[in-house]
């Protein structure tokens, strides 16, 4: 007799499980929504893959007579289940089909399971309830690890577009320029540092140019941002130049009483650019051809 989710009778899911596994797998895959299916991504035969590693591994766990899903005999489905989350958000699927995967089983078991306790009600009560607590645990759980693998996927294209918006670019031998768009908080800040530092490195630079052109307001903590990585440039042996300081912000940092005395700034980049010509050594000359 099987020790999985039974009743007085002795038929359980795990045991109806085992006898018609094929039925129900058919039953449920015909009976999926398109929305849950979504051929546009996903091809059958992997979806029949998934029902039936699903369906083995409940049977598995059911057999074992502990349904806690936290438990150690529900962990291969737990697995089974991460994986699956992971992929479909990946591929595009949303939170409700994700869930309606795991939650559109309950129909062909509960038929299963009626044809076999038809003549006992109680039983038959008892042990769909138990089977819906089960089922709408899993669905939770893949729903959890679904949005889990959203939040890590948006996270690393936070960063990568971090990444993206603040190049490092090489104007000559030993200069470098960083132009700064948008607003500077504590995570961009230290992706604008690492970037600067590695490049000041690698090209052995001796003057960093940072534009600010872009960064709409500088209040206290943009400042403080900034000055942050003129220091850290500084201590890699790089002089700074801060340039794109338009008349607003000068008042804004005149008015904040932020100490920049010690940072070269200037209005435009170009002008920071031939002041890091001067400073390297080098100067533009401008030809003129005679007609």
């Amino acid at each position: 007799m099987s020790k999985g989710l039974q009743n007085s009778s002795g038929v359980g899911l795990a045991e109806v499980l085992a006898k018609h596994e094929t039925a129900i797998l058919d039953e449920w895959i015909k009976q999926m929504s398109s929305a849950t299916r979504r051929a546009d991504l996903m091809r059958d035969a992997d979806l029949r893959g998934q029902c039936t590693r699903f369906l083995n591994l409940l049977r598995q766990g059911t057999e074992s007579g502990n349904s806690d899903l936290q438990s150690p005999a529900q962990q291969p489905i737990r697995d089974l289940l991460t994986e699956i989350s992971r992929t479909r958000a990946q591929q595009g699927f949303t939170p409700s089909e994700t869930a309606t995967f795991v939650l559109s089983v309950k129909k062909p078991l509960f038929e299963r399971l009626r044809d076999q306790m038809g003549g006992d009600a109680a039983a038959l009560a008892a042990e769909l309830w138990a089977t819906t607590e089960l089922i709408d645990s899993l669905g939770l759980f893949t729903t959890e690890m679904y949005l889990k693998t959203r939040e890590e996927i948006i996270r690393r294209q936070q960063e990568e577009m971090l990444e993206l918006s603040t190049p490092v670019v090489k104007l000559w031998d030993g200069i470098l320029a960083l132009p700064v768009i948008g607003t500077l908080d504590s995570a961009r800040t230290q992706v604008v540092m690492e970037a600067l530092l590695e490049n000041i490195v690698k090209t052995n630079s001796k003057v960093a140019i940072i534009d600010i052109t872009g960064v709409p307001t500088v209040d206290t903590i943009v400042a403080q941002h900034l000055l942050k990585t003129v220091t850290a440039a500084r201590l890699m042996g790089a002089d700074c130049i801060i340039s794109g300081v338009r008349p607003q912000i000068a008042q804004t940092i005149v008015h904040l009483g932020i100490n920049l005395l010690d940072v070269t700034t200037k209005a435009t980049l170009s002008d920071a650019f031939a002041v890091a010509l001067q400073r390297t050594g080098l100067a533009l000359e401008h030809s003129l051809q005679s007609a």
